[in-house]
């Protein structure tokens, strides 16, 4: 075998080098650092899960508990008055899953529920907020079998609220898709959420520095 031939096999079999991460990764915008108040929901466009109907509605819950321990961010039960809305689905692993659209579990029952930071939360809502995204004519509203196509992985989106447009038909402002990140007693989405604001806040903070004579 000639020395050109061994130096081509070699090569090929190296690992490629991994891509650096992006350090220019977009900052929240200053809107979203002055929000003082949140509504979670299931994203309208998500079906449950045949394994698990109430695979979403768990999720919901399990966000507005890590936000209200968090305690930056007042929740409401209204998404007209809410500065951001955050909207969940959960995945399953699979690309292709059936699914349940509008399913009675997706309805929000009264519930009072302490929580970590000695608050009460009480939320009741029945289905999910027509306001929020540009209803299709002649779409069937009521429980029907799907096929759902999407990510295989949990989805965390925060989009502006208090807009003029239905919020979910403009892009969110935040999003995070990975395995189990909307689940409890993490709930790792926020956490990285958490991190987003942190970060963001410190380079404004550093850029007020500089601006100072």
């Amino acid at each position: 075998m000639s020395r050109t031939l061994v130096v081509l096999v070699l090569t090929l079999l190296l690992p490629l080098p991994a891509p650096a991460k992006d350090k220019h990764k977009p900052l929240l915008p200053t809107d979203v650092l002055r929000a003082e108040t949140v509504f979670v929901t299931i994203h309208p466009d998500v079906g449950e899960p045949l394994t698990d109907l109430n695979a979403n509605r768990k999720a919901r819950e399990a966000v507005e508990k890590a936000l209200d321990k968090w305690g930056r961010f007042r929740l409401v039960q209204d998404s007209m008055t809410a500065d951001l809305i955050f909207t969940v689905r959960t995945g399953s692993g699979q690309m292709v899953r059936p699914t349940v659209k509008d399913s009675p579990t997706d309805n929000r029952p009264v519930v009072i529920q302490p929580a970590d930071n000695g608050n009460i939360r009480i939320g009741a809502q029945h289905g999910r907020p027509p306001d929020l995204n540009q209803p299709t004519p002649g779409l069937d509203t009521g429980p029907h079998m799907s096929t759902e196509v999407g990510a295989s992985d949990d989805t965390l989106e925060v989009y502006r609220g208090r807009d003029e447009e239905p919020a979910l038909d403009t892009s969110p402002v935040w999003r995070y898709s990975a395995r189990n990140a909307l689940r409890a007693p993490t709930v790792s989405a926020v956490e990285q959420f958490q991190k987003a604001i942190t970060e963001a806040e410190k380079a404004a903070n550093q850029k007020q520095g500089t601006q100072k004579p």
